[in-house]
């Protein structure tokens, strides 16, 4: 009998070993679904695999967001090979509907929601059919995938989906409460707490791991906001007109690159632009450059350079056009367009108060040294103020010009002239002639 005891002894011991070892993975989705967290979820599920979690628990109160971060997210969990739980604490509304559908157990405090998956736009318009569509097959292959209602998770999308055991009419969008949810199948069990949902699931006593964001995480959902992808778009391009006009290289064009490598870079990460729309901007800044500086006038290449580098904007803020939600299609216009403006005005800014500035003065030799003295720094140019010439080579702006017989190298106020045309000195700024268009 005292041997039996000693064995019951051991193998309690092993057991609470064996559940001191266990740990379950935990995840926070309780903020709006954007396309930064898709990475910070995909890496919850790597880190649970390759420590041989149990179980992984999404901790889900959210009103939705993107459609395309949702399937990512959605991708992500149903690929898992960890156990993945649902544990919805008020709200999964929307995209937050879809990912909790795609975890294996779904569990629910009591007065909590689920629903509401139609796809609508800032004002709350329903959008088109194939956005609803899209969002419908979704829903149902997902609940179909873990053993779950198709025409309910259908009917959370279309109010014309009849779910006939159902108290609302056929007019309604599907939100299901808890004991609605857990009546009709949806939800597996109510519960008050994370470690109630653990302990159902068949965990408990097992560690709970929380995963935070990272500062990657954080860096490249920082850098994703709206705000801020215009204004390194804005530094790109004021960067890039800096380094055209004045030639040569300096601290302009590397923060130009610096800027654009943040933007593809982290639309690159967060799936939204690809080496397709990186390789188009980098074609179109090529043509461009050739267009201004090999071939002469400005026409095809030039206007082809211009559209290509605004296509690979776009697209590298809007990702694919099939799951892209139009509202995220009308912010990246939007977005776009106030990126064009500030930088038409920043360079504006620049060309009217930036020289008159004592950072540029320092930047600039501002004593004279008199040619009386014997040393100049390039020849005595002020006869050539009011004289007529011809422009021998292209103007953009810089060039070559005959003017009273003899080869002058010219420049002009930013305009462009072509070859041929006749010019006046207008002024002598140093060693630059200036010339503009003869009236």
């Amino acid at each position: 009998m005292r041997r039996f005891f000693y064995l019951l002894a051991v193998l309690l011991l092993l057991v609470d070993i064996s559940a001191s070892n266990k740990k379950v993975y935990l995840a926070r989705i309780d903020s709006e679904i954007d396309l930064g967290m898709a990475p910070f979820i995909k890496r919850v599920i790597s880190e649970a695999e390759k420590n041989n979690a149990q179980a992984i628990i999404f901790h889900i109160n959210t009103f939705g967001g993107r459609v395309d971060a949702a399937t990512q997210i959605k991708d992500a969990i149903l690929n898992s090979k960890v156990k993945t739980i649902a544990f919805i604490d008020r709200r999964a509304i929307s995209a937050g509907a879809l990912i909790a559908l795609s975890c294996e157990k779904i569990y629910m405090v009591p007065g909590a929601s689920i629903g509401a998956s139609t796809v609508v736009d800032q004002t709350g318009e329903k959008q088109s059919e194939k956005y609803q569509s899209f969002m419908r097959s979704e829903m149902r292959s997902t609940a179909e995938r873990n053993g779950r209602r198709a025409d309910i998770a259908e009917g959370m999308v279309d109010e014309r989906i009849v779910v006939s055991d159902l108290e609302d009419d056929s007019t309604k969008l599907i939100t299901l409460t808890s004991e609605e949810a857990l009546k009709v199948g949806i939800a597996d069990k109510i519960v008050n707490s994370i470690e109630d949902a653990e302990k159902e699931a068949g965990f408990a006593g097992a560690e709970i791991v929380e995963v935070k964001g990272n500062f990657a995480e954080d860096l490249v959902r920082f850098v994703n906001h709206p705000i801020v992808t215009s204004i390194l778009i804005m530094i790109g391009l004021v960067g890039l007109f800096t380094e055209i006009k004045t030639g040569g290289w300096g601290w302009p064009g590397s923060l130009a690159v610096i800027a654009l490598l943040l933007f593809f870079g982290s639309n690159y990460i967060l799936d939204l632009a690809s080496a397709f729309e990186i390789v188009i901007f980098i074609i179109g800044v090529v043509l461009l450059l050739l267009e201004i500086f090999v071939i002469p006038g400005f026409g095809i290449v030039g206007v082809v350079g211009i559209l290509l580098m605004i296509s690979g904007l776009f697209l590298g803020l809007v990702g694919d056009f099939s799951i892209t939600d139009p509202n995220d299609i009308s912010n990246a216009i939007i977005q776009l367009a106030s990126s064009f403006l500030m930088t038409a005005v920043f360079i504006y800014i620049l060309s009217r108060f930036l020289p008159k500035t004592k950072m540029w003065n320092n930047l600039i030799l501002q004593s004279k040294i008199s040619s009386t003295s014997g040393y100049t720094s390039s020849l005595d140019l002020t006869s050539l103020i009011g004289a007529e010439g011809i422009a021998l080579t292209d103007l953009r702006p810089a060039g070559t010009a005959v003017i009273n017989g003899k080869r002058v190298d010219v420049v002009t106020d930013g305009e462009y002239i072509k070859n041929g045309t006749s010019l006046v000195v207008n002024f002598i700024q140093g060693s630059r002639v200036v010339v503009e268009e003869k009236k």
